[in-house]
């Protein structure tokens, strides 16, 4: 069984088809080039069927980095 933070790592490197050593602090929206609108969109989707989780419009909005994301993920109980 997958830990979190592998779950977590697949659905980056799988979605904007990146190696994983390439997650860090610097792995954003804007940045990252395959990170656009859309690809953001399916991102939050597949955040949410993963962990079981609707975020809230707020948390959506800014869920703009890799590691950001972890923290908005922790506000729903989901520990890296």
């Amino acid at each position: 069984m997958k830990t979190n933070r592998e779950k977590y790592n697949c659905i980056f490197t799988e979605l904007f088809e990146v190696n994983e050593s390439e997650l860090n602090d610097r792995f954003n929206f804007g940045i990252a080039s395959k990170w656009d609108s859309l690809a953001h969109l399916e991102l939050i989707t597949q955040i949410e069927d993963t962990f079981e989780i609707m975020l809230e419009t707020d948390d959506i909005t800014h869920f703009g980095g890799y590691e950001n994301g972890k923290k908005i993920l922790a506000k729903y109980g989901i520990e890296m």
